[in-house]
């Protein structure tokens, strides 16, 4: 009689499955997405159950034990995980666990289900005496179900109360489980179900078409900012509901979840529909506890940063991928994979719609469009027919300026301060400065572990390195010639934050960066202040650029723009353009605003297309460039990157690497080996080999016969596979 045998994907860097032998006892248990124990060699460690079958068990090992009273992966997503495990070249094991809830890789995981005594009326008919008592049995009778927490919200000592009403036999008490809420400190505002406008009319029954209709079709919406994209999500994801299907809203960054969730929260939860989120910045417990609740099909919505593509639903209807264009989509490192570029996947496997939506998007959405692979739905005014805002792009060679901020841009601000208009003011440099520099011998001070400088933070007194953390105290002299005379050069938010207060001491001036917003709630603070007119400068990072909504903000200013323009990458135009239209839009939301941009470029295509709010003559531009040299949309990349502690062993390995990739690279262009921008990062040393392609079947073929190659790189060299890389850092 043959065996029943497990295939099982362990969470280690080998790209195969293992077979398990699986015990009688548990023959009932071991599903098909489960979590088992197992033992690895020496060790016991933690997979899950990708296929059951019958066979011949000689030799195999048997499963442990079952960690999972239900499957945590559904078969749908089973299926986009291994597909996203071939696309990406990593480990299955690994992707899977990066799929599950943080703390659920581990047999000691500290998750645990919380459990409260709830309480429910049992004897109607009771006699009580007291008013307390029947106050308290009143709330009961009006709830299924309460739990003490919500009783203590009405009755801070309820105790005995409910111990004698439970000793009469008037109520019964049991442990249930507790939710546990991400939204205690979300407000749920006003719904404010605007009129669309004819586009935004056109754009909803075009994806509603498809959503009755239940066949994939991805949709470019590309509409100016402040065109009413939401509203446009909020018609089709109620279109979605109605149908009885589910919806899941991606957005970039976690900043972006609360003021999104607020808006889904005051449409959908008055009419009973429920709604999760998941995201890195929520509690193990919290991630673990919508997890289930997604399982059990109680939600109706999900909203999440990049990894709640992986949200274990099963009724998908509809998929939106809000701000598509931000590189925040793509995970740097481990797993590499794109989270808009799965939505687009999983829609396909799911057969259902998906909208990407942006102002500026992505050149590859927009090429797909132009190809018709796409369906491009356009927003070109904003909504309640305001206009979009004047930009003016300041000219530093003719504007010298003292400190970072050009006269033009004071008397503006200065202008918008006596109106109590709100001001933003974008520099994506954090910190107070880049570096310090001895003036008397021109020694800058770097990081250990990195091929960078230190950058300089003078409210916490150090210099820090915004890649590996390390820190350490600020220098009172140079280490090289022991010179006094130590100055910062360059200026971040902190300092620029620093010159608006010496420019307008009457003005309440605060910064939003990672420094700002680290703590826990930090962020929402600042928007509420924001919000409710408590703050008339606001300097930030480019997270002040993404999606926010400030009515007051009527001047916008854009510092530093040359770094980013001249940033080292291809895409560096594309960028520039994508963040300085984005962070204009934030202007005169009720109309009129106005921006300005500070170069010394001010004649660079991308400056002058995104004052004249020109995508498509942007596009048109830049394209040309691409084709020309193969790179995406035009062509497909692939980087191999080798690190490891020992730079000779590392550059020999890549070498002998890109020497072997030779024989098999039939179609393929192989640039390198050469060390990576950051050649040594985290303590390791760097190299990277890029692989380009116009055709992407070429570039799977060489990647699939990597194997073939039969070179072995040594075990203290690592290689990552990064296909279709955005950060080539």
């Amino acid at each position: 009689m043959p065996d029943i045998i497990a295939d099982i994907a362990v969470n280690v860097p080998l790209k195969q499955l293992f077979t398990y032998r699986v015990p009688a006892a548990l023959k009932d248990e071991v599903v098909v997405g489960c979590r088992v124990s197992v033992s690895f060699g020496r060790r016991s460690t933690i997979g899950v159950v990708v296929g059951v079958k019958k066979g011949q068990a000689e030799d195999l090992k048997d499963i442990k034990k079952v960690l999972d009273t239900q499957p945590l992966l559904t078969e749908g997503l089973l299926k986009l995980l291994r597909w996203a495990a071939d696309y990406y070249c990593h480990p299955v094991g690994q992707v899977l666990r990066s799929a599950l809830p943080a703390d659920l890789g581990s047999e000691k995981s500290k998750t645990r289900i919380i459990t409260e005594p709830c309480y429910c009326v049992t004897d109607a008919n009771v006699v009580l005496r007291g008013t307390l008592q029947r106050e308290i049995f009143s709330f009961l009778s009006q709830h299924e179900f309460a739990g003490l927490a919500v009783i203590r919200e009405k009755f801070p000592s309820p105790y005995a109360i409910l111990k004698r009403l439970v000793a009469m036999k008037a109520i019964a008490v049991e442990e249930r489980e507790v939710i546990r809420d991400p939204f205690l400190n979300i407000k749920i505002t006003d719904d404010k179900c605007l009129t669309l406008n004819d586009a935004q009319i056109k754009a909803v029954d075009s994806i509603n078409t498809s959503i009755t209709e239940k066949t994939f079709q991805g949709f470019l919406l590309h509409g100016v900012t402040g065109s009413g994209k939401t509203e446009v999500y909020l018609k089709t994801v109620q279109q979605c509901l109605e149908e009885g299907m589910q919806a899941l809203i991606l957005v970039p960054e976690i900043s972006l979840t609360p003021q999104l969730v607020a808006r889904f929260r005051s449409r959908f939860e008055k009419h009973g529909k429920q709604i999760a989120v998941l995201h890195s910045g929520l509690s193990a417990g919290a991630r673990y506890d919508a997890w289930r609740e997604i399982l059990r099909q109680k939600i109706d919505i999900v909203i999440g940063a990049r990894s709640a593509i992986f949200a274990p639903l099963e009724n998908v209807g509809l998929i939106v991928v809000d701000e598509e264009h931000e590189s925040s989509y793509k995970q740097g490192e481990g797993f590499r994979y794109n989270g808009r570029d799965l939505a687009l996947v999983r829609a396909q496997q799911q057969n259902c719609p998906i909208i990407l939506g942006s102002a500026t998007p992505s050149f590859s959405s927009y090429y797909r469009s132009e190809l018709g692979i796409l369906k491009r739905l356009s927003l070109d005014q904003r909504a309640h027919a305001g206009e979009l805002p004047d930009v003016e792009i300041i000219d530093l060679k003719e504007h010298p300026n003292d400190g970072e901020i050009s006269n033009p841009l004071i008397e503006a601000i200065q202008q918008s301060l006596e109106k109590q208009e709100q001001v933003l003011l974008l520099l994506n440099r954090r910190g107070f400065s880049p570096f310090l520099l001895c003036t008397d011998c021109g020694e800058s001070f770097h990081c250990p572990n990195c091929e960078i400088t230190l950058t300089y933070h003078q409210s916490a007194g150090h210099l820090r390195c915004h890649y590996c953390d390390y820190t350490e105290p600020v220098p009172t002299s140079c280490n090289k010639c022991q010179g006094l005379n130590i100055a910062p050069e360059g200026a971040g938010t902190e300092r620029l934050e620093q010159e608006l207060g010496e420019l307008f001491p009457s003005a309440r001036i605060a910064r939003m960066d990672r420094d700002t917003t680290g703590r826990k709630g930090a962020h929402q603070k600042i928007m509420d202040a924001m919000l409710s007119r408590e703050i008339d400068i606001l300097v930030g990072t480019q997270m002040i650029a993404k999606g926010h909504d400030f009515p007051g903000v009527s001047l916008v200013g854009v510092l530093g723009a040359d770094s980013i323009l001249n940033f080292p990458d291809f895409r560096s135009a594309e960028r520039s353009f994508s963040l300085f239209t984005q962070v204009a839009g934030r202007a005169g939301r009720t109309g009129g605003g106005k921006v300005y941009i500070q170069s010394y470029n001010s004649d660079h295509y991308a400056l002058i297309c995104a004052a004249q709010h020109a995508y498509r003559d942007f596009y048109q531009q830049e394209l040309p460039f691409r084709q020309e040299l193969n790179y995406p949309p035009c062509g497909h990349l692939v980087n191999l990157i080798f690190s490891g502690n020992n730079n000779h062993q590392v550059r020999s390995a890549a070498q002998q690497f890109s020497s072997a990739l030779q024989s098999i690279a039939n179609g393929v262009e192989i640039l390198g080996p050469s060390p990576c921008p950051l050649s040594r990062l985290r303590g390791k040393s760097r190299y990277q080999i890029l692989l380009k392609s116009t055709e992407r079947p070429l570039l799977r073929h060489c990647l699939n016969r990597l194997e073939d190659i039969g070179l072995k790189i040594p075990r203290q060299v690592q290689l990552h596979v990064d296909v279709d890389p955005l950060d080539m850092l």
